[in-house]
């Protein structure tokens, strides 16, 4: 599988505040960011799959969720992540 557990305590250990901070808007947004990386080379490949199609517009609309939400109680952490996970050019 491509994303075991232990690749998961590896993106909240570098994103979160430890291995177990699984809540934190940057962790999950780092989650996210990763699957979505995974499901955009799939559809590469497999571009009639739907379902995964509207899986991965999913995932991105629950990513631009939480940038939203942490654009609006704190712009400083959006920033940091933004810029640590390089999504806008």
């Amino acid at each position: 599988m491509y994303l075991d557990s232990a690749k998961k305590a590896e993106l909240f250990e570098k994103y979160g505040k430890s291995a177990t901070d699984t809540g934190s808007p940057e962790s999950q947004i780092a989650l996210f960011t990763f699957r979505i990386a995974h499901l955009t080379e799939h559809l590469k490949q497999n571009r009639k799959d739907f379902n995964t199609s509207r899986s991965l517009k999913m995932l991105v609309g629950k990513r631009r969720r939480l940038l939203d939400y942490l654009i609006r109680t704190d712009i400083e952490r959006y920033r940091a992540i933004i810029k640590e996970l390089g999504i806008r050019r």
